[in-house]
């Protein structure tokens, strides 16, 4: 679809007022599957795991070559899989069922091939519909049964968005009949769609800045939900329901002068809400942050600030009072103190992704090795660990967690592997 003017006034505002007086189905509480798993927190809630590994690893499932250039994660549903791949500069979507077999296949346009070339996003799957997003800002939505095409928005061509350097990396993320989406243009920066017609909702001119690879979060309040994403410079913090923008934090790491693509922007990792707090690590802005936000969600006010923890796209997790995660100046592990933001105990284990599960913390470095860590912030130590090897290129897939099995990703190779006592 392309929204041009008609009358001389924009066709993207025109929606807006249609749809604000049109009739509004009542939208059940969706079932969704996203991102490092529930509420994108990077914690999965499974029992009975080993608590070390033989030394050649866990033992190996099933594997599958073939799912194409990438560096998305899988996600589950309670009966499939679904990933991103690129090949031959082509973006797909891959249906799997839980032993690896492939159900279907579906192409959705061009993939990034510029740079680091292969998908960069991960699905996002509610009830019967899967939400998947191109390198290219291509949004599409599919059945999730039969990989039916249901409709699909071009981020650049659609809603005037611009490209971040290396391409579109969000996984958009679902609030009812909502679908919220960052093409990053100069009036069209947050954009907020009915994801069953792909009709927009809102439009909101955020700060007018490019994408910055970030994966969003809803922080749900008494009174309102907000939108929290990132773009080039700024955290932008928007009411779901009606597009306010409520407060914009900025990534002062970089003078205005000294801006540019590449340069300051790479923020890449879902905040974390817990309790009246906001924290994050955006290893290319003002690396670990605590931020106090006001029971109306209207203001922030900053708690602590530590540069030393400063992932740029390897996540973060919270266990009880503290915080894990890589840092990127230094390439190591570290366990932080969530009240006062001081470094616990450092690994010197190489820049990576992390997750957790079962008061065990699985971390996935860019050299390819995987560990077991134990969750003790003081008294943190590996605990087993072994190499993937096979696939190509960049090791920087988030891995996951899936009923007992560790699901570990190496461009066009996906290896799952027993993890279960």
């Amino acid at each position: 679809m392309k929204y041009k003017s008609i009358f001389g006034v924009p066709a993207v505002l025109l929606l807006v007022v249609i749809y604000s007086f049109s009739p509004k189905p009542i939208i059940k509480e969706p079932k969704v599957y996203e991102w490092r798993g529930e509420n994108r927190s990077g914690i999965y809630h499974e029992t009975g795991l080993l608590k070390s590994w033989p030394e050649a690893g866990p033992n190996l499932v099933w594997e599958y070559e073939g799912v194409g250039n990438g560096y998305g994660s899988p996600v589950f549903t309670n009966d499939n899989m679904y990933i991103q791949g690129e090949a031959d500069s082509m973006a797909y979507l891959f249906a799997f069922d839980k032993n690896g077999a492939l159900l279907w296949k579906k192409d959705f346009g061009k993939e990034w091939v510029k740079n680091w070339n292969g998908s960069r996003s991960t699905p996002t799957v509610v009830d019967d519909l899967i939400y998947v997003t191109s390198g290219m800002g291509n949004i599409y939505c599919f059945n999730r049964y039969t990989g039916e095409k249901k409709w699909s928005v071009d981020m650049i061509k659609d809603l005037h968005g611009q490209f971040p350097l290396f391409g579109y990396s969000e996984a958009v993320i679902i609030e009812n009949e909502k679908v919220f989406c960052t093409p990053g243009g100069k009036d069209t920066n947050v954009v907020a769609l009915n994801r069953f017609t792909s009709d927009i909702i809102w439009i909101s001119k955020g700060a007018g800045e490019r994408p910055a690879y970030n994966q969003p979060q809803i922080i749900k309040l008494k009174d309102r939900n907000i939108l929290v994403n990132l773009t080039a410079y700024q955290m932008l913090a928007h009411d779901t329901k009606t597009g306010e923008l409520l407060w914009i934090h900025n990534q002062d790491n970089l003078k205005l002068e000294e801006r540019g693509p590449g340069k300051g922007d790479t923020h890449a990792n879902t905040i974390i809400y817990q309790d009246g707090f906001i924290y994050y690590a955006e290893g290319d802005g003002n690396c670990g942050v605590k931020l106090a936000l006001a029971p109306d969600g209207k203001s922030i006010k900053e708690v602590w600030r530590n540069k030393e923890f400063d992932s740029y796209m390897g996540g973060i997790v919270k266990l009880g009072d503290h915080l894990y995660g890589g840092s990127s100046a230094k390439p190591e592990f570290k366990s932080i103190n969530a009240t006062t933001g001081e470094i616990e105990k450092t690994l010197k284990i190489g820049s990576g992704s992390v997750i957790a599960d079962d008061n065990m913390l699985y971390y996935y470095n860019i050299k390819g090795e995987v560990f077991l860590i134990n969750a003790d912030p003081v008294n943190m130590e590996v605990v087993s660990k072994f190499r993937i090897t096979k696939g190509a290129k960049e090791y920087f897939s988030h891995p996951v967690i899936h009923e007992g099995k560790l699901y570990v990703r190496h461009g066009n190779f996906l290896q799952a592997f027993s993890i279960k006592i």
